[in-house]
């Protein structure tokens, strides 16, 4: 059977990881990228686009925005994909409290003129929204899929929004459309301005002599981290499933910043408290205090676990960042 797979967000982090893990499975893999007068937003997925000289089975990239609902709608007509992975938005919780609208616009109403161009369409297709553990916001952990959504930011009532349209279309129009509740998953991909890759990348800066001071907001919030490797395995396992179901994906270990400073220091042999100064800057108008997820239903119903913890995961990035 002929799988063609269409990633929005194909230049991100899971993006990237996502197209290769399914071209390596011998998909036909389409991805979304904005228009840009520069390359650097590909930079990620340089090796895998699809070159007639070069990379004939690569990642084929077209021009398209998640505002855009007409362009959106005559790609899925064109690429004819059997699986569609949502994964594009506007992502950095801080910056929605700056952008709200735009990020209402893209994150919420993004979901929607795709799950709208496959309802019009008639496209047999699966969806999977890229949701996130942001929903559940002040509610006490571990979170899972029974919890109640109390968000706590722009970004996460964008999130919901897109989150419940996903259900909807389910219920009401029997797409095959599953959200993936997932907790945070980084890796040396992750964008610089992300915490903790901004700390690795300054505990590799200290060592390198590029900077004296590492500057973050609030040290004690807990969140759930894992490897962004393993996460997008799982949202490709949620597709495969016979039924759709929304699922959270987590390792079920909370961490503090301030534990995951202390690790990413101590890989060089460093006291993180010699370094890391606070600034006000970089709290959140309404800061969200503990997300630890309960992975249960995605162990059993589709044998998906979490592999790596923090710990593992802030010498993963810290060796990447010291080398490159």
């Amino acid at each position: 059977m002929r799988k063609v797979a269409l990633i929005t967000g194909v230049t991100g982090q899971d993006g990237s990881y996502l197209a290769e893990l399914l071209l390596g499975k011998g998909y036909e893999v389409h991805g979304i990228r904005r228009r840009s007068s520069s390359f650097d937003n590909t930079n990620r997925i340089t090796s895998l686009i699809a070159d007639e000289h070069i990379n004939k089975n690569g990642i084929q990239l077209h021009y398209g925005d998640m505002l855009d609902g007409v362009n959106l709608t005559n790609l899925l007509r064109d690429i004819q994909p059997t699986e569609i992975y949502n994964l594009a938005a506007q992502s950095h919780v801080h910056i929605s409290f700056t952008i709200p609208e735009y990020t209402g616009n893209v994150d919420a109403l993004g979901a929607i003129r795709i799950l709208e161009a496959i309802r019009g369409s008639g496209l047999e297709t699966k969806f999977y929204q890229a949701s996130t553990s942001e929903l559940f916001g002040s509610t006490p952990p571990p979170q899972s899929e029974i919890s109640t959504f109390n968000p706590r930011s722009p970004y996460a009532a964008a999130k919901l929004y897109a989150y419940f349209v996903t259900k909807n279309y389910r219920e009401a129009f029997g797409l095959f459309a599953v959200n993936g509740i997932l907790f945070n998953h980084e890796s040396p991909r992750r964008g610089e301005t992300f915490v903790t890759r901004k700390i690795t990348k300054g505990v590799a800066d200290i060592v390198n002599g590029k900077r004296k001071e590492l500057y973050l907001g609030e040290l004690q919030s807990i969140r759930d981290w894992g490897y962004a490797p393993e996460y997008v395995d799982g949202m490709w396992k949620m597709l495969q499933h016979s039924e759709p179901i929304d699922m959270v994906l987590a390792t079920g270990v909370g961490a503090t910043v301030e534990d995951f400073c202390k690790a990413a220091f101590s890989r060089c042999n460093l006291d993180y408290k010699k370094y890391v100064k606070i600034d006000g800057k970089y709290f959140r108008p309404t800061e969200v205090t503990a997300l630890v997820g309960d992975a249960t239903l995605a162990k059993n119903k589709i044998g998906w676990t979490a592999k790596t913890k923090w710990n593992e995961l802030a010498e993963i990035m810290v060796d990447h960042d010291l080398n490159s």
